[in-house]
């Protein structure tokens, strides 16, 4: 049996209310968040406005093939927003893929905290390597095995702080993404702003750096985390109890959920692609005379989502006390059908710009992101914490790797469909946003009358 560490204790408290153990991991997620969203924000913006125009592209080691590979899935040849909108597309998908991998390499052979400590070192590598135009296909690899590495595994960590029936889990991880959108608020500001105003290599390198103070400070509370349980003999792995009928029976019914948070996920995602393209163009980001760098418009859906992840929180707490809460799936689908109207503020600000022969006015955009950001505080936490509680122990860290199919999915559907925006008007593009986000909603809370009972707590479901 693996020993804890002398730190940590499961009646720890003393990090508002939950263990200590939440800040370190918080906070190293912060920077991550940074480091990651930074890179991010500008990606779109570098190949469309650099990278993969003559003089640059050239010199990309391997992008022949691997542009003709990209040309070859999409039938034909793609231009400069397209082919930057597949890349793109691609990168985000595969960030949500290798954490499966990741989560196998902790479970059975490394244990979290190793491979969350190569995970950053990878991360930190790929952010450096943006600074050369021949490396750049190496810097995207070199990030997408250090996500997989990270990510799933820390976030693993979150929920093995709390016993099964402990129901500070889901305000744990709703805590947890008030600090990742701390990160992602900071980064357009400092990586943005250096990228877009400076030079875009200075802002791939201020992402590397976060990169490497947030590993520092996941590495200073090692000790108050419990103990990697995955790593163990071959002997001792066989001796794990086989998963029950139930278990078997919820994890198919996590599966199944995966094609639908897909759908209600692909709105979002495209605020880092098409929409920061079509607002970079079509919006009116004059302020005080000067252009507002497009990447701000990252940090003001950061300072909302934070705003709106805490009135969640605070929201469900005061309903509870009269009403019953209701469970994770039923938040999901509430949250997806509240983000359809920000869509639907971004199709009538651009009818009515193209009507009127203007920019679309910053008033829609801020619609938009308030409208959004209130809908999926319900969804993105949520659905973490509904996957980190229903996983077994032994694939706990497998089974949230798993859950992140669902953004390699929609970021890849994020890519093609980005592509539309340059073949139909703008207040369509939109309206199909919506549409997605309104039947993910509907499935889910469907979803939860005929099947939701396999995903509730044990205790409830006893009851049933």
């Amino acid at each position: 049996m693996n020993k804890s560490p002398a730190g940590y204790r499961a009646d720890d408290r003393s990090f508002v209310g939950h263990p200590r153990a939440l800040g370190y991991l918080a906070f190293a997620e912060a920077w991550e968040r940074f480091s990651y969203y930074g890179m991010q924000a500008l990606l779109v913006l570098y190949m469309v406005n650099r990278l993969l125009h003559p003089g640059h592209i050239e010199r990309i080691a391997g992008f022949g093939p691997f542009r003709h590979l990209l040309e070859s899935v999409y039938r034909g040849p793609l231009s400069v927003e397209a082919l930057a909108s597949a890349i793109f597309g691609l990168y985000t998908g595969l960030v949500y893929l290798t954490p499966i991998a990741g989560g196998l390499v902790a479970d059975r052979l490394l244990g979290r905290t190793r491979t969350i400590t190569v995970g950053a070192l990878l991360m930190a590598a790929g952010h450096f390597l943006m600074a050369f135009d021949a490396t750049f296909l190496v810097a995207l690899s070199c990030l997408l095995l250090g996500v997989g590495c990270f990510k799933g595994n820390l976030a693993s960590q979150v929920g093995s702080l709390y016993a099964r029936g402990d129901n500070r889990r889901a305000d744990a991880f709703q805590i947890y993404y008030l600090f990742i959108n701390g990160g992602v608020i900071a980064a357009p500001l400092i990586a943005g702003t250096l990228g877009e105003v400076y030079g875009w290599h200075y802002g791939f390198g201020a992402a590397g750096v976060g990169m490497l103070i947030g590993l520092a400070i996941y590495l200073s509370g090692r000790k108050w985390l419990p103990a990697d349980s995955a790593v163990a003999t071959k002997a001792e792995r066989g001796a794990k109890p086989p998963l029950t009928r139930r278990e078997k029976l919820a994890i198919i019914a996590l599966i199944a959920l995966l094609p639908v948070l897909t759908i209600a996920v692909i709105g979002n995602q495209q605020i880092f692609n098409a929409y920061l393209v079509w607002a970079e163009r079509s919006a009116d980001l004059i302020f005080f005379g000067r252009k507002m760098p497009t990447t701000w418009l990252i940090t003001l859906d950061s300072i909302l989502s934070v705003s709106f992840l805490a009135l969640a929180v605070v929201f469900w707490r005061l309903w509870s006390r009269k009403f019953k809460e209701p469970a994770e799936i039923t938040k999901i689908g509430i949250g997806s059908l509240c983000a359809v109207t920000g869509f639907i503020s971004l199709a009538v600000g651009a009818t009515v710009a193209a009507h009127s022969g203007t920019k679309v006015s910053i008033g829609w955009l801020i619609a938009f992101h308030t409208l959004n950001s209130m809908g999926f505080a319900n969804v993105f936490p949520v659905s973490l914490a509904l996957y980190a509680r229903v996983a077994p122990p032994a694939l706990s860290a497998t089974i949230i790797g798993v859950f992140y199919l669902h953004l390699f999915a929609a970021n890849n559907l994020v890519g093609w469909i980005g592509g539309f925006l340059e073949r139909m008007p703008a207040a369509r593009f939109w309206i199909l946003h919506a549409a997605l986000c309104a039947i993910a909603g509907v499935v889910f809370l469907v979803s939860g009358k005929l099947f939701g009972h396999l995903l509730a707590p044990a205790d409830e479901a006893e009851k049933r």
